[in-house]
C-alpha cells in the first residue's frame, strides 16, 4: 500500500494553525503571555483534529505536524512548560484525542523539525538548544502517537566525517523518547544517501529517502538501489519524500519545489511497495489529491 502524506498546512481548506512571535509576546506581562499562548495551543490542537478528520475523509493516511504546533515552546525568553498554561489539561487531552483518532483510522503522523536543529554542530550551545527542541517534539509525539521525528544531518563544517561522528555521538545521548522516533534524511546540498546509510545502519536509525534531494545531489547510486538500501534501515513502514522542481530539471536551480507533483517524478520502483510518501508540494492537499488520482490510488 502506498500511503500519501500531507505536509503541515492546507491550501484551500479552512483549517488554520495559529502562531505568534516573541516580539509580540514581550509587550505583555508573563501571566498574559501564558494566557495568550494557551488559547493558541488549544486552537492548534483542535485544528489538528480537524486536519486528521479531513485526511481520513480523503484517505490521506499520513499528516506531517508543523513544528510550531505549540508556538515558541522552547524560546529562551518566552518559552514555557505545558503545565504553566491555563487550561493545560484540556490542551493535552485534545492532542491525545488526535492520537486516538489516528490509531482508530490508521493515520500516521510525523514531525520534521526546523533546520536550526543541528546535532552535528561543533558549538555546544546549539546542540543543547537542539536537544531541547527535540524533547518538545517527543512530548507532543507521545500525545498524538507520532512515530517519526525527522532531521537533516546538518552542516559539514568543513569536514563531513567529523560532522557525522559528532552527529552519531549526540544521537547516542538523546533520551529514548527521541531516539525511538529519530530518522535522518538526505539533503540537496551536503549529505547524500550514500553518506548517511552507513551511519543509519550502524546506529539503527531509519533513513527517510528524499528522491528529489537525491536527484539534485546525486551520488552515483540509482534510485532503485538507494530505495532498497533505505528501506533496509526501517523496522516499520518506511517514509520517503517526493517533490518536483518548480522550474524543471533543466533549470539553473532544480531545488525549489513545484506546486504539484509531476507523476513522472514518482519512481516506478515505488509503485508496488508498502511505503509512506510525504508529498512536499506547495499546493498541499490539492497536490496530494491530484497525485492520488494520477497514480490510481483512489480505488
Amino acid at each position: 500500500m502506498i500511503r500519501l502524506g500531507l505536509c503541515c498546512i492546507f491550501r484551500n481548506e479552512p483549517i488554520k494553525f495559529r502562531r505568534t512571535t516573541a516580539k509580540y509576546l514581550s509587550r505583555f506581562p508573563r501571566d498574559e503571555q501564558l494566557d495568550y499562548l494557551s488559547g493558541i495551543c488549544l486552537h492548534n490542537a483542535k485544528s489538528l483534529l480537524e486536519a486528521l478528520i479531513y485526511c481520513e475523509k480523503n484517505q490521506i493516511l499520513d499528516f506531517r505536524i508543523n513544528s510550531q504546533i505549540l508556538p515558541l515552546k522552547t524560546h529562551h525568553e518566552v518559552g514555557y512548560d505545558i503545565s504553566e498554561l491555563p487550561g493545560h489539561k484540556d490542551i493535552v487531552t485534545t492532542f491525545q484525542s488526535c492520537g486516538k483518532y489516528c490509531r482508530k483510522n490508521n493515520i500516521r503522523t510525523t514531525f520534521h523539525p526546523d533546520q536550526f536543529i543541528l546535532l552535528s554542530s561543533p558549538t555546544p550551545s546549539i546542540v543543547v538548544n537542539s536537544i531541547k527542541e527535540l524533547e518538545y517534539h517527543a512530548e507532543v509525539s507521545e500525545w498524538v502517537r507520532a512515530d517519526i521525528i525527522n532531521l537533516h544531518a546538518g552542516g559539514a563544517y568543513g569536514d563531513k566525517k567529523s560532522a557525522l561522528k559528532r552527529l552519531a555521538k549526540q544521537i547516542d545521548k538523546v533520551p529514548g523518547s527521541i531516539r525511538s522516533r529519530l530518522t535522518l534524511e538526505n539533503d540537496d546540498r551536503i549529505f547524500t544517501p550514500y553518506d548517511l546509510i552507513p551511519l543509519c545502519k550502524d546506529m539503527g536509525i531509519p533513513l527517510v529517502y528524499d528522491v528529489h534531494h537525491h536527484r539534485c545531489l546525486p551520488d552515483d547510486v540509482s534510485v532503485e538501489k538507494t530505495t532498497r538500501q533505505a528501506i533496509d534501515t526501517w523496522d516499520r513502514e518506511p517514509v520517503l519524500h517526493l517533490s518536483s522542481p518548480k522550474s524543471g530539471w533543466h533549470s539553473k536551480d532544480p531545488r525549489p519545489h513545484h506546486d504539484y507533483i509531476n507523476p513522472s517524478d514518482f519512481p516506478d520502483y515505488w509503485r508496488d511497495l508498502d511505503i509512506t510518501v510525504e508529498v512536499e508540494a506547495k499546493a498541499k492537499e490539492l497536490a496530494v489529491l491530484k497525485l492520488k488520482k494520477e497514480l490510481g490510488l483512489n480505488d
